[in-house]
């Protein structure tokens, strides 16, 4: 069983979603959580999904697509370091992602439909590492990185945004 990365594998800014994955099998985490998050999400209307809670916040729609957006990015980065490329990964900026993409105009079931293709693209992908690839660091964000983190950090990320869905657009 993967066991949690260390603190020296990830930056201090990731360690807030690595610490909020709960001990246990991560791929059976990852799996709950597409169940989990998809029954969520399939149960909000339209008209909430266009919520934005305070001024300058994104809209659940766009929360949604982030989601995806990152766990995307995060997964790519697995790979390349997963495959022992050493070249430094960019970085992205979350909110430019946003403005550039088109969540507003999609449907929300379009979005889930979207993040349930990407969970389970990063789950074959996470399937087929070697036991020692999991260890391998690699630079993204100017910063070392390990490919566990990586894979701790995309559960961790969607639990964080779950957690302010439930919160802040249907409390």
């Amino acid at each position: 069983m993967l066991k949690k990365p260390s603190i020296e594998e990830y930056t201090s800014y990731h360690g807030r979603y690595v610490d909020l994955v709960p001990e246990g099998n991560l791929e059976d985490n990852l799996l709950k959580q597409l169940e989990k998050t998809t029954q969520l999400l399939s149960t909000i209307s339209e008209e909430q999904a266009t919520y934005c809670y305070a001024p300058g916040k994104w809209t659940l729609k766009e929360v949604v697509g982030h989601i995806a957006d990152t766990e995307r990015i995060m997964s790519y980065r697995l790979l390349r370091i997963a495959r022992g490329d050493k070249t430094p990964l960019a970085g992205f900026d979350q909110d430019d992602f946003v403005k550039g993409a088109s969540f507003q105009s999609c449907t929300l079931p379009e979005l889930i439909e979207d993040y349930t293709a990407v969970r389970r693209s990063t789950l074959t992908l996470l399937r087929g590492l070697s036991e020692e690839s999991w260890s391998r660091k690699g630079v993204a964000s100017n910063n070392e990185i390990s490919v566990r983190a990586l894979a701790y950090i995309i559960a961790g990320h969607e639990l964080y945004h779950v957690k302010a869905i439930k919160e802040r657009y249907l409390a």
